[in-house]
């Protein structure tokens, strides 16, 4: 049983899931740096799509330097999961710090958010 899984009744296309999921997995740890992928065959009859499909997910991670691809061997995950990783954060700091500036701008103090971001962070640990 695979790691990676998608859900057909969502409106997100499969591709994306699998990029998705992929990449959730090496944010996580459970992939690691030269870790194998599963095929393409046996992911897509694992998870009955087609096979193009997981192709296309793997052409998508491996343009974003997430895997590399050996001819005859397989897909695998790439040496720079830290560099994926930290470049991921800086993405989401971003996205914080411009949500930070518009809760500012709606009038909310630094206390309201803190508080927010508190009950959040603990939210993430249950």
């Amino acid at each position: 049983m695979s790691l990676i899984t998608v859900d057909p009744r969502s409106r997100t296309p499969i591709y994306e899931q699998l990029v998705d999921r992929v990449k959730a997995l090496v944010y996580a740890g459970d992939f690691k740096a030269d870790d194998p992928l599963p095929s393409v065959r046996s992911l897509a009859s694992e998870l009955a799509i087609n096979p193009n499909t997981i192709q296309r997910a793997y052409n998508a991670l491996e343009a974003e330097g997430i895997i590399y691809s050996l001819p005859a061997r397989g897909s695998f995950i790439s040496g720079n999961t830290e560099g994926v990783i930290e470049s991921r954060k800086n993405e989401l700091f971003v996205a914080l710090s411009r949500t930070l500036r518009q809760l500012k701008e709606l009038g909310c103090d630094p206390e309201q958010i803190k508080t927010v971001m508190d009950l959040a962070w603990r939210e993430t640990n249950d």
